[in-house]
């Protein structure tokens, strides 16, 4: 398999179809959906996608560390152009306050790790992405048109029960989810708790290095805790989390619909690779974890 050169990942850094339309499933790649016209339509009342940009031609913020917006208060358009993928991050309910914008959880590392990891990607594979940040609603139908989503910080998640219905819906129908960045047994059972009241009756269990999605793109040997930016040189871990898991959670067919990577962060990885002082073997583990997950749900 493909080795991730060190210099490929300086040079970037620094410089599904999954069944017939109308069965529930999602709509496949090759048909342009009329959502996604060159002139998009007037947004539904309340709030429909999140920071997607509303015009074309898109352009990087005068900040790139500003401050995500509030999710309930940033309707925006759907992505204006159309490409076989999109780094889709899952827009959630959460609660408390404090360090990392708790009460705005999913939107931590927000968008800048979305973008670099977006930036790599598109140097690594032939996959068509879209270059930019996509955030969505869990209650939003048009969910469906992303097979891939990607949610962290969900140690503080708290879903509503139309947010419940929405995940539950859209795994089943073909989606896949990527949890990352939390830590502990604390930030775990509540993960478990709410993921519970998505699917009472699927358990989350080990997936070993044998499973193909450590092998998609990347061959996998080794599963690596990745710390935040600036834990290295000693204690890479948070909280009570000192070893790092890949679980997952599978249909009834076998298919992996959900992998949680606990005790590490990759988004990190990504948002700081850049860094001079950040630590290339986790950089390198976290791009490769990352292809190798989408390469997955788009084949799967």
């Amino acid at each position: 398999m493909p080795a991730l050169a060190p210099c490929l990942l300086a040079t970037v850094m620094l410089t599904g179809e999954h069944g017939p339309e109308g069965d529930g499933s999602f709509a496949g790649n090759p048909a342009r959906p009329e959502a996604l016209a060159s002139e998009p339509p007037t947004p539904a009342a309340g709030p429909t996608f999140l920071a997607g940009a509303p015009s074309f031609p898109h352009s990087l913020p005068d900040d790139p560390f500003a401050s995500p917006p509030d999710a309930p208060d940033a309707a925006q358009f759907p992505p204006p152009e159309w490409h076989e993928f999109y780094f889709t991050r899952a827009a959630y309910s959460s609660y408390g306050r404090g360090w990392g914008r708790r009460s705005n959880s999913w939107a931590t590392d927000y968008p800048k790790s979305d973008r670099q990891f977006l930036t790599v990607l598109q140097r690594l594979t032939n996959l068509d992405a879209f270059s930019y940040e996509n955030a969505v609603l869990l209650t939003d139908e048009s969910i469906r048109r992303y097979p891939f989503l990607y949610a962290l910080e969900v140690g503080y998640m708290s879903l509503s029960p139309a947010e419940i219905e929405g995940l539950r819906d859209y795994l089943m129908a073909g989606g896949f989810l990527v949890i990352d960045d939390f830590w502990g047994t604390q930030e775990w059972l509540q993960f478990e708790y709410q993921m519970s009241l998505v699917f009472p009756s699927r358990p989350i269990v080990d997936l070993d290095l044998e499973h193909p999605v450590f092998s998609t793109f990347y061959d996998i040997e080794e599963i690596m805790q990745v710390p935040a930016y600036g834990r290295w040189g000693g204690r890479t871990s948070e909280r009570d989390g000192y070893v790092p898991y890949v679980k997952g959670i599978h249909d009834d067919e076998g298919r992996l619909m959900v992998i949680v990577n606990w005790n590490t962060d990759l988004g990190d990885a990504w948002e700081w690779a850049e860094q001079p002082d950040y630590p290339l073997q986790y950089s390198t583990f976290a791009f490769q974890m990352g292809v190798n997950m989408i390469i997955y749900a788009m084949s799967h």
